[in-house]
């Protein structure tokens, strides 16, 4: 392990996005870290990713493309091949922030140490101008992770110490396997720690998988809340969620990320749900 720059997998699972594909690919070969240990796990793509993917190979340790068994899975086997001190991922449409890896591995003084950095992220909208930042410091003590996912995935790293003893992600989740796997860190007592600085850019489009999961997306975010709380809190959401994608505003709010707004949102949860569960889980649903 080298000392000043210790060893950093980066995985970035694909599939089928060879429109965004290079931009991604550049921004983690761009860092100019020089412990980098870069793999690429494609999903048997069919639109000329595999082209992008060999144009660089020469700078990736390791790539492959097949069918796999999915988003979480590919990035499963991804970290299997792993031998960094420090891993994260970065989706296939998203980037990272310039001199982005240098800068974690300074928070990474003991990287032997269980440990996850998580800082902040531009949120930008593909083919305009509007994009938001965020605020995870300010979130992580406000919020409760049980309850709202503050944990931006593309800006997040964590200490193989932290992998190993976890395990994998959860391969039968679509959507939420992130958050679901930071919920598990933190019930293991794993020290997480926020930061102010941009790491990453994560960008939002027409085919963009949160924001177009729908119902499919809501069932499995209710099927958090059920194994980390109970059906009531289930129940309340997935009522929030039929409540809003009735109505064009309270789904820009929950997919756009439109938080200027979260007033009106509150006093229609506020109608619907107060009395079903608790004032703190309430407080928590409206701020996600």
């Amino acid at each position: 392990m080298n000392a000043e720059f210790p060893r950093i997998t980066v995985v970035t699972p694909s599939y089928n996005q060879a429109e965004f594909l290079e931009q991604t690919i550049l921004s983690v070969l761009g860092q100019q870290y020089p412990n980098l240990e870069y793999i690429v796990m494609d999903g048997g793509s069919k639109d000329g990713s595999v082209d992008i993917i060999k144009k660089y190979e020469s700078q990736i340790s390791f790539w492959r493309s097949q069918p796999d068994g999915g988003q979480a899975q590919a990035i499963n086997d991804g970290f299997a091949q792993a031998t960094g001190d420090i891993l994260c991922w970065l989706n296939s449409d998203d980037m990272f922030m310039p001199g982005v890896l240098l800068k974690i591995a300074r928070y990474f003084s003991n990287p032997s140490e269980p440990l996850i950095v998580f800082g902040n992220c531009i949120h930008f909208h593909e083919g305009n101008t509007k994009l938001r930042g965020s605020n995870v410091v300010k979130r992580a003590v406000d919020l409760d992770l049980n309850l709202c996912d503050y944990i931006i995935q593309p800006s997040s790293f964590w200490s193989k110490t932290v992998w190993d003893q976890i395990g994998p992600l959860d391969a039968s989740l679509h959507f939420t396997f992130d958050w679901d796997w930071f919920i598990k860190v933190e019930k293991a007592g794993i020290r997480f720690q926020s930061i102010a600085d941009y790491l990453s850019l994560y960008r939002i489009h027409d085919s963009h998988k949160s924001g177009t999961g729908g119902d499919k997306r809501a069932l499995e975010l209710g099927s958090i809340y059920f194994k980390n709380h109970n059906s009531q809190t289930e129940k309340a959401f997935l009522k929030w969620h039929r409540i809003a994608t009735k109505n064009p505003l309270l789904q820009k709010i929950i997919y756009n990320f439109d938080h200027k707004n979260l007033h009106l949102l509150s006093r229609i949860i506020h109608l619907s749900l107060f009395r079903s569960i608790s004032f703190r889980t309430y407080q928590h649903l409206i701020k996600m």
